[in-house]
């Protein structure tokens, strides 16, 4: 046999599965091949939206399932060993895999990342590749574990559903890496994950793990908000069946070992409704706290008081967004972050949903607006005579012609997009909420007479809009389609099916603007959820910019404080930790009046009355510009022109104009460097709306890299017709062709390499597919006309 000839896949077919198989490696549970671990990036353009490439292994190697010791990367044989080391490094990195081995059918290049010195690399025959309790030796090493205490509670097994479920890779080191570090011996353990990447079903695993073991027998998972326990409890945590209750009207069982409580349904204002002290504080010995930047982050508050109460229980802190000011710290009480995948690996990974960005700027808002001389209020008072501003819309002054023109352009956009898209629309208040459905309303007057929950008011003081909460979440109802909401929607709500996020609030948390963020990223294939659209009323999305948006938390409260800040009066109140309900678990909205602080240079005299909201009407108010912001591939707002932005990839991707000339020609599909292009950051949909589309990707790179000048694809499509190119094919032959060079000249080049051209209009008029090609003697045969087609196209003399 002649291993030269073989492909990469027969290689690991004849040689690197037997060697694996035979060194002890069960293929059913142990052994995993063409693991693909990401979804793919989703790429936007237009309304429609395309995947970009999965990051796949060739191999990876399990002690159990879900417990990963080693990858392999296979090369074929006119590789060398060596070859596929690098890139099985990388992917090791990702998926927190101490094992790494390159193959090409030969041997082993196996690299050991518990190793220091000469030790991490060595070459190991086909037949030595190592066992399964050699390997897991490694991973004890790599992961610290040196008791058989450990080692029990670290190979604990998963939970299987019988549905084929499994972890994603991101859960599986959040869910691994929690067992183990509570294994030995950690007992403060925080997680960051991003909205949408399903931390409760990550909760669950290590729950049930750590149940299972025997290590924890009592657990208290702990939310401040009835949607959160029930989401959980219909949710993953239905599998504990009758061993789990909810804690409800301050009624305490002990007989049961997994429970499931609001904060405010264990503690009070008075003595009598802190029931958690019906516990011993000995009680519970695994405490998991969801969204653990709100309710007990703060030192200081009586939530935290149950915290402290069972110290000695082991306490996992989950978030999204954890919460790190001079006088709040999550690390503080809960450690560094065992682990954090980010909103931004999420999208790179194709786990959660891209967003597009328009900023809409009105004309008060970025002029700002003066009142005439002896302007009235609508109640008859003189309206004070300074210019207002954005900060000061819907805190200070409403404007009726301003909220009017926000619901009017957002009924625009929704009729150009999609009218049934589910929208939430952020208010200042709940106040402002209300005028906002009012004047939604009005601008959808046709659906919403024909069903009044088209829009809801969805608010915590609202009830009829709360019980609608559950329906505009649900992706089964129609309705409610819009809903109007200020502080009840920010965290805590799974809209898979929501496609816009409408800004219309200051926003100065950068944890409450994660979160917003959060309710558009989930995807939901089946019903078309793949990418959503926020629509900026207030430049709130200025706060992608900022490096805090995606990075890693640092701590920021000092060790130690003694600072006395009570003289110290912020202009903005950054604290947004939600005030809720202690009997309904329901956030209670609070609209804060402006005070008034004394000018400088001047003293304060007696105590003023807040100042309350200016109602006035009769102001021109008009959009001044609407514009899509840009986004690079590392999730940053483009500062630089598109044109500049894209120079600057495509003179990184290529040397010269031949270069990309000749990569262009040889390249079978071009469909394949527009992808590869895109995922290095070029905005194709971006680029191609600037010329209105009438010109392809590649005149397009050629003009602004290169400085030549561009031809329409029309201008290219006559080309080809002039050089009575088709003069060699029979007639039906010539008919095809004619008709794809049509559609290469109203579509582009990707539409006329897809087979499924074939299959519409004019195309489908030929035949079917099948008897299209046939007219070209084979599919290879078409293939290669095709090719030819675009080679003529683009021809450059």
């Amino acid at each position: 046999m002649n291993k030269k000839s073989l492909s990469e896949r027969d290689i690991c077919t004849k040689f690197i599965t037997p060697a694996i198989e035979k060194a002890g490696w069960d293929k059913q549970t142990q052994l995993l091949e063409e693991v693909s671990f990401t979804d793919g990036k989703i790429y936007v353009r237009g309304k429609l939206t395309a995947r970009g490439k999965q990051k796949r292994a060739d191999y990876i190697l399990y002690y159990k399932p879900n417990i990963p010791l080693a990858i392999v990367e296979a090369k074929d044989n006119n590789h060398s060993v060596r070859a596929g080391i690098q890139q099985a490094l990388d992917y090791a990195k990702i998926l927190d895999i101490p094992c790494v081995f390159s193959s090409n059918g030969d041997g082993f290049l196996f690299h050991d990342r518990t190793a220091t010195g000469e030790n991490i690399e060595k070459e190991i025959d086909i037949d030595n590749f190592p066992t399964p309790e050699q390997l897991w030796e490694k991973y004890k090493m790599y992961k610290g574990i040196a008791t058989p205490e450990a080692e029990k509670i670290a190979s604990q097994g998963y939970y299987f559903d019988g549905t084929g479920r499994r972890p994603r890779y991101y859960q599986q080191i959040a869910i691994n890496r929690t067992v183990e570090a509570i294994a030995n011996g950690q007992n403060r353990i925080l997680l960051v994950m991003a909205t949408g990447t399903g931390k409760t079903y990550t909760a669950f695993q290590i729950i049930h793990r750590l149940w299972k073991s025997g290590t924890k027998k009592r657990i208290l998972f702990l939310a401040d908000r009835n949607v959160l326990i029930d989401q959980t409890r219909r949710g993953d945590f239905k599998h504990f069946k009758d061993k789990m209750t909810v804690v409800k009207h301050r009624n305490i069982d002990k007989s049961y070992e997994i429970y499931l409580a609001l904060y405010q349904g264990l503690s009070g204002a008075d003595e009598d409704a802190n029931v958690y002290k019906q516990f011993t504080p000995e009680f519970f010995d695994l405490i998991v706290v969801d969204e653990c930047h709100r309710g007990s982050a703060r030192e200081d508050s009586a939530w935290r008081e149950i915290l402290q109460y069972f110290k000695n229980a082991t306490q996992i802190g989950l978030t999204a967004t954890p919460r790190e000011t001079d006088t709040i710290s999550n690390i503080e009480y809960f450690n560094e972050p065992i682990y954090t995948y980010s909103l931004k690996q999420g999208i790179d990974d194709g786990f959660l949903a891209p967003y597009r960005v328009i900023r809409v700027g009105l004309n008060i808002d970025l002029e700002g607006w003066r009142p005439e001389d002896g302007k009235l209020d609508k109640d008859g008072n003189l309206v004070e005579d300074r210019i207002y501003n954005r900060r000061d819309f819907e805190k200070n002054i409403v404007i009726d012609e301003r909220t009017d023109t926000v619901a009017k352009k957002l009924s625009e956009f929704l009729k150009g997009f999609d009218r049934y898209a589910k929208t939430i629309v952020f208010c200042a208040d709940i106040d402002h909420a209300e005028r906002m459905r009012s004047a939604l309303q009005r601008h959808n007057a046709d659906i919403a007479a024909s069903n009044h929950k088209y829009i809801m008011q969805i608010t915590g003081d609202n009830d009829e809009g709360k019980r609608e909460l559950d329906n505009f979440i649900n992706p089964e109802e129609k309705f409610p389609v819009i809903a109007t909401t200020s502080e009840l929607m920010t965290t805590g709500v799974d809209a898979q099916t929501c496609k816009v996020i409408v800004l219309d609030a200051n926003i100065n948390s950068m944890t409450k603007f994660k979160q917003i963020i959060g309710r558009g990223t989930r995807i939901n294939e089946e019903y078309g959820k793949l990418f959503f659209t926020i629509l900026d009323f207030r430049n709130a999305t200025d706060l992608f910019a900022d490096p805090d948006f995606d990075g890693d938390p640092i701590r920021i409260k000092p060790v130690t404080e003694e600072i006395d800040l009570s003289g110290i009066v912020e202009e903005e109140e950054t604290d947004t930790t939600p005030i809720i309900d202690e009997e309904s678990g329901e956030e209670v909205e609070i609209v804060k009046p402006e005070i008034r602080y004394p000018e400088p240079n001047t003293v304060e005299t007696g105590v003023r009355e807040p100042r309350q909201k200016v109602y006035v009407n009769g102001v021109d108010v008009s959009v001044l510009v609407s514009r899509e912001l840009y986004f690079d591939q590392h999730g940053k707002p483009i500062t630089t022109s598109l044109k500049d932005h894209t120079k600057a990839i495509i003179n990184g991707q290529f040397a010269s104009l031949n270069d990309f000339l000749n990569r262009w020609n040889n390249t079978d599909r071009k469909e394949a460097i527009i992808k590869e292009l895109q995922e290095q950051g070029v905005l194709v949909e971006a680029l191609m709306e600037a010329v209105e589309k009438k010109v392809d990707l590649f005149d397009l790179i050629c003009h602004i890299a290169y400085d030549q000048p561009p031809l329409t694809r029309k201008e290219r499509a006559n080309n080809v017709k002039k050089r009575n190119y088709f003069a060699k094919y029979g007639e039906q032959s010539r008919k095809v062709l004619e008709a794809l060079l049509e559609k290469y000249a109203d579509e582009g080049i990707e539409n006329i390499e897809s087979m499924e051209v074939l299959k519409v209009k004019p195309l489908n008029e030929f035949g079917s597919p099948v008897e299209i090609i046939n007219e070209f003697g084979s599919k290879e045969e078409y293939l290669r006309a095709v090719k030819e087609l675009e080679t003529e196209l683009y021809k450059t003399a």
